[in-house]
């Protein structure tokens, strides 16, 4: 079993990086225009599902809820593994902006992919926060969305529990009036854990869309009970998707 898992995770690695460098060339010219990053991120979308497909890994979006191309939410995922932002990909429509943790931004060659199509964010520094929400707002006012993972970091344990959300996606949601989209990554945690060894475990990869939350008429007093409306939404999918 063991040694399946290291032969699968050679697999998904070498994926992974090889269909990365195929399509960079494409990355760097879509960067280039801003009217042309749409393309840009459908990119990402396509890497997804090479990877996926050639890893033969079974995927699954359940749509209680299907997000219209044409309109902006503020979508909001537990987080649980680093496959979660090409899940996302793989899972929601149109050009939406990641906001995702500085250090991605680092990265050589994905880095400079992921600074300019997306949103990167120093959660220890107040200064990059105020510029993240700025930046979110901006897009959303643009017409596109923007994808969050409000518990800001990967949890240090080895299965599904979350930890408290954060502020910033739902400030943004209300003060832009769009809908928060509560989305349910069920077994990555599973699939590709935040742990030694960082074996990855072929097992459905599951995505569930909830239904809208609406932020009309409401006021940033009204931060906390969003979060924690969106948060139950969440966890209720999770426990049923417990794995003992």
């Amino acid at each position: 079993m063991k040694a399946f898992r290291i032969f699968y995770t050679l697999l998904a690695a070498v994926a992974f990086f090889l269909f990365f460098f195929l399509i960079f060339p494409f990355f760097w010219l879509f960067i280039q225009k801003e009217s042309w990053k749409p393309y840009g991120h459908f990119l990402n979308k396509l890497w997804a599902y090479l990877v996926f497909g050639v890893c033969f890994l079974p995927t699954q979006v359940v749509h209680q809820f299907r997000p219209s191309r044409r309109k902006s939410y503020v979508y909001c995922a537990n987080h649980s593994s680093y496959l979660d932002i090409p899940s996302l990909a793989y899972a929601l429509p149109g050009y939406f902006m990641f906001i995702g943790k500085a250090s991605l931004a680092k990265l050589p060659m994905f880095g400079y992919m992921f600074r300019n199509l997306y949103i990167p964010v120093n959660r220890e520094s107040s200064k990059s926060k105020h510029e993240t929400l700025k930046r979110s707002m901006e897009a959303i006012r643009k017409g596109r969305s923007v994808a969050y993972f409000p518990e800001g970091t990967i949890p240090k344990h080895a299965n599904p529990t979350m930890i408290p959300f954060k502020d910033g996606a739902f400030r943004v949601a209300i003060e832009t009036q769009v809908p928060i989209v509560p989305v349910t990554i069920c077994y990555n945690w599973i699939i590709f854990p935040d742990k030694s060894p960082r074996l990855i475990t072929r097992h459905l990869m599951k995505v569930v869309i909830h239904k809208p939350i609406s932020t009309e008429g409401l006021s940033l007093d009204d931060v906390e009970s969003l979060k924690a409306q969106t948060y139950r939404v969440i966890e209720e999918e999770l426990t049923k998707h417990q794995v003992r």
